[in-house]
């Protein structure tokens, strides 16, 4: 099922918590301590995850533990462990751990079912992986940076496990530079990949047309 989301960028403080950028679009929001996302029922996956990186994130001590589960906020119930066993694809997270290094929390938060989407092993650990690794770098260069990552469900390659888990087509990562107020955005196919990754950066308008997203108060901010 198509959908278009309107997705408004502001700060929100929750207590002690830090302020973070948050997405907010008419689908369910569910919100962590250290990431947020609007999780889709139908596809068992997020439709996006929005961050914000600092390099405190990035050059932090946490240990990867590897705990996935199911995410106890996702009211309707996340995807589970059994619907990727066996299936060939890897767990992929939208908010990699390695950015989540800050403490114990953050890294286990990465690790929640809702924070993963079927990717094919090739792509997970190869330039999806490299991408991943760039933006910790454009991090540690700028002090800190927003990211919003999410799947699109266009020619997708067919659902895995009891809850019938979308294995999307193509994913998209979007990263908001502050302080020089301009965005870089990348769309990539989910399959192997050779060549580099920035020959995948594309207008933020390509993004919206392909993924029926659409991103009109963040453009504003440019």
């Amino acid at each position: 099922m198509k959908y278009a989301l309107a997705l408004f960028f502001f700060f929100l403080s929750f207590g002690s918590k830090a302020q973070y950028w948050l997405p907010v679009s008419v689908e369910k929001l569910v919100i962590h301590q250290y990431y947020t996302l609007s999780y889709n029922e139908e596809k068992e996956q997020a439709n996006w995850v929005a961050y914000k990186l600092t390099k405190e994130m990035i050059e932090g001590v946490a240990v990867r533990k590897n705990n996935f589960r199911e995410d106890p906020e996702v009211e309707t119930g996340s995807a589970k462990l059994i619907d990727y066993k066996g299936s060939g694809y890897d767990r992929g997270h939208l908010c990699p751990a390695a950015a989540m290094k800050i403490n114990a929390e953050a890294m286990s938060e990465s690790f929640y079912m809702s924070n993963m989407s079927p990717q094919v092993p090739a792509f997970n650990r190869g330039k999806w992986k490299s991408l991943e690794a760039k933006v910790r770098q454009l991090t540690l260069e700028n002090d800190s940076l927003y990211v919003v990552t999410g799947p699109i469900f266009k020619d997708n390659r067919g659902e895995i496990g009891p809850d019938h888990v979308c294995i999307p087509g193509y994913y998209f990562k979007l990263i908001y530079f502050p302080r020089q107020k301009k965005i870089l955005a990348y769309l990539m196919p989910n399959r192997k990949i050779v060549k580099d990754i920035d020959e995948f950066i594309v207008p933020l308008d390509s993004i919206e047309r392909f993924s029926n997203i659409r991103f009109d108060t963040f453009k504003h901010t440019l």
